[in-house]
């Protein structure tokens, strides 16, 4: 028997109610609710989904920072440091331009803003300002200047994700430059990496009260029926992520010997955090231990899913090209075949660096805008109220497509065990069982 399998049969059966991801629904169910019938006690409730994405965020620089310098330092051959990274980078860039190409495709075809006619004149900037400033302020320039620190301990205070990966990166090589007088610091950075799983193991226990704050509030503070006036957007890009998800990385799925459908059910305590927090990055470090678990090299994962977390952001990048030809139709823009593609361009840019941060999308939309002068700036406006509904299906989208590519890029290395693939996704383990690769539920 297999050690999946002995594992799988060795778990005690487990009472459905103490299931994390059954109390993440319920929670999410109740959340939605509270916030429908007594909207007021909903948006009260706000602080409970802000502490517990705060609790994960005060994580994720610690657990980025001691993945990435180990997995850098413990590869050995610094060569393959750069072929694997080059290789994500590819990957990336690849997947990102289908993504956003697709978004273009669908928002020319379906025509989701088409009708509205709404006049930029009549529209209140003030609910968008923050937004415009913000993406004004994060000019190119700018942005790639903002990756260097002011000082090392201050990109980890922070918790700047691009900044916390610079330091990590330059860490890591200067650790494996060392040769063996830098393996006792490379063995203490992943001692300390344990605690930090061992702190995130104890804080997800809370995720139910996280997920039934955060969605309390924003059914409480948007309603339910301010979908409506705008469902044909927010059904078109639903609609447009579930067919990203089963086609073009389910196809990539098929081609590296796995199923999509089964992936997705392994990860499905993740993605239930993701819906109900509208944030990726709430689940990063589980992430990180779930594709060790899986099969998937440790050094690999500790370089892809980090930065895929800041160059892989499907969902956002569908995200961005049909919500800019929504607001051109809308407007009654006309745009031309080059003009769109120009947008595509610039989208590929702009794209780059947004976190899994809620709210993140939709700053990135403000920037690509701001650089596109025919669709007047001030339509943001008319996504205000809905983006919080539609951030939940970019965060889900760009999580599952990480996945996706920390599995695909194990592989092209050959450091993939396939047998330990499949015996995983058929006995999928409960968030927080596996800390490392190979631990049994009891030392988890």
């Amino acid at each position: 028997m297999t050690t999946a399998a002995i594992q799988h049969a060795a778990r005690p059966h487990q009472q459905w109610y103490k299931i994390l991801y059954v109390q993440v629904l319920i929670a999410i169910a109740l959340g939605s609710a509270i916030g429908h019938l007594y909207p007021t006690l909903g948006k009260q409730l706000k602080p409970l989904g802000d502490g517990f994405i705060s609790l994960i965020k005060m994580m994720i620089a610690p657990v980025i920072f001691c993945t990435v310098v180990h997995g850098i330092s413990s590869m050995g051959d610094l060569k393959r440091v750069g072929r694997v990274g080059l290789k994500a980078l590819i990957y990336f860039e690849a997947v990102s331009t289908v993504a956003l190409a697709i978004g273009l495709l669908v928002g020319e075809v379906l025509q989701p803003g088409s009708g509205f006619n709404i006049d930029p004149a009549s529209i209140d900037p003030k609910s968008v300002s923050t937004y415009v400033t913000k993406a004004k302020e994060e000019g190119i320039v700018s942005h790639l200047l903002a990756i260097i620190p002011d000082s090392f301990v201050g990109a980890l205070a922070r918790g700047d994700l691009l900044q916390v990966l610079l330091i990590s990166i330059l860490s890591g090589f200067a650790i494996a430059f060392m040769g063996k007088a830098g393996e006792p610091i490379a063995y203490a950075i992943d001692q300390a990496a344990k605690v930090f799983f061992g702190v995130i193991r104890i804080i997800v226990r809370v995720a139910p009260i996280g997920a039934f704050g955060a969605m309390a509030f924003t059914v409480g503070a948007y309603g339910l029926g301010s979908l409506w006036n705008l469902i044909a957007l927010i059904g078109t890009f639903y609609l447009t992520s579930v067919l990203f998800v089963l086609l073009v990385l389910g196809s990539i799925a098929r081609l590296s010997g796995f199923s999509i459908l089964r992936f997705i059910a392994y990860i499905k305590d993740e993605l239930l955090i993701v819906l109900g927090t509208s944030s990726s990055e709430t689940v990063l470090p589980q992430m990180i231990q779930k594709m060790e678990h899986l099969g998937a090299s440790r050094s690999v994962v500790g370089l892809v899913i980090p930065t895929g977390y800041s160059f892989n952001l499907d969902g956002t990048n569908i995200y961005m090209t049909l919500a800019t030809l929504f607001l051109a139709q809308a407007t009654n823009t006309p745009l031309t075949i080059w003009q769109e593609l120009g947008i595509l361009g610039i989208a590929m840019l702009t794209s780059k660096g947004a976190s899994g941060v809620t709210g993140a999308g939709f700053i990135t939309l403000a920037a690509t805008l701001s650089i596109v002068p025919d669709i007047p700036i001030q339509s943001l406006a008319i996504l205000v109220g809905i983006d919080k509904f539609m951030s939940e299906c970019r965060a889900l989208t760009n999580l599952i497509g990480n996945g996706i590519a920390c599995v695909v890029i194990s592989r092209s290395e050959g450091e993939l065990d396939k047998d330990k693939l499949h015996e995983t996704m058929a006995h999928p383990i409960e968030l927080g069982e596996a800390l490392e690769p190979g631990a049994t539920p009891e030392e988890a």
